[in-house]
């Protein structure tokens, strides 16, 4: 399948050049000197956080001995399709590992995510989003808070695309906590059940009943990609709400694992029914999640 993302272009080019300097038997600073760069650009290059120049690729490739053309044509192909990154607007705003994550985010075939205390920011409405940012953003600027909710807001439109698939596991806690009030908390619950309903998404509660579970580390995300050569890539986030990056093969295939552990311990059918019941119910106590569905169904 041919990769059309920049953020995927950028990936693949990163890899193949820093598995051509490897074969060259050349070392960064070795590159650097070479070319006439500082050692932090060719660092960044193959970290894939800049793009790279067809000017700056050409004589690069020289240095690294690819005389194929179609192997030269390939990559500034690469180069040219990767130079304007999604959501760079916002760099200012976010760490580079969280960029790294909405640039895949965008470019991702199938997204899984675990919400251990708040809704991922795929599923929020900007109400919910609002008073999310203003538990910890007390003295950021007006102007950084509506950045970060357009960003938001902006990155839903992935899920408008029939052709990926999405699964989120949310703990109980998530969908029992009123977050910015009755109203808030019943809109946002009501948007959970219609996303719930479509065809492309799956929503599953992991209710409290279950005691303590595989997730209670924290909340991650995997990403798959159909791309050719492309690696699956796993984004946790610590109790500060910093986001850590990995693709190691090993890593991710244990929060596979966990993910589809927690899918198992969720409840199976009627999310869509649960979340309108607690939607009706936001402000009331008491009820766990299963008696909510029995109640439904008797």
């Amino acid at each position: 399948m041919p990769v059309k993302s920049a953020a995927l272009l950028r990936l693949r080019l990163r890899t193949e050049l820093r598995k051509a300097r490897v074969v060259a038997g050349l070392t960064q600073r070795e590159v650097a000197d070479r070319m006439e760069w500082s050692p932090s650009k060719l660092i960044r290059i193959e970290a894939g956080e800049v793009g790279i120049s067809v000017n700056d690729l050409r004589p690069l490739a020289t240095a690294y001995g690819i005389t194929d053309r179609r192997k030269l044509d390939e990559l500034l192909d690469m180069a040219r399709g990767s130079r304007r990154m999604p959501f760079t607007e916002y760099r200012d705003l976010y760490s580079k590992d969280f960029m790294q994550r909405l640039a895949l985010e965008s470019a991702a075939s199938v997204h899984r995510e675990f919400g251990s205390l708040l809704l991922p920011g795929l599923l929020q409405t900007e109400e919910y989003m609002r008073a999310v940012i203003g538990t910890y953003g007390k003295d950021m600027p007006e102007e950084n808070v509506d950045r970060i909710v357009e960003s938001r807001l902006a990155r839903q439109e992935v899920l408008e695309g029939e052709e990926r698939e999405f699964s989120f596991v949310l703990d109980e806690s998530v969908v029992r906590r009123v977050t910015g009030g009755r109203g808030v908390m019943r809109a946002q619950l009501e948007r959970l059940a219609e996303l719930s309903t479509r065809p492309h998404i799956a929503i599953r509660i992991l209710p409290f009943s279950i005691g303590a579970h595989p997730g209670i580390q924290g909340p991650f995300t995997l990403f798959e990609f159909q791309a050719e050569g492309m690696e699956d890539s796993l984004f946790t986030e610590d109790s500060r709400g910093l986001t850590t990056a990995s693709t190691s093969a090993e890593e991710t295939r244990q929060y596979l694992e966990r993910f589809w552990e927690l899918e198992d311990l969720s409840l199976k059918d009627g999310a869509d029914v649960v979340l309108r019941r607690l939607a009706e119910r936001v402000t009331e106590g008491g009820d766990e999640l299963e008696v909510l569905l029995q109640q439904d169904s008797a």
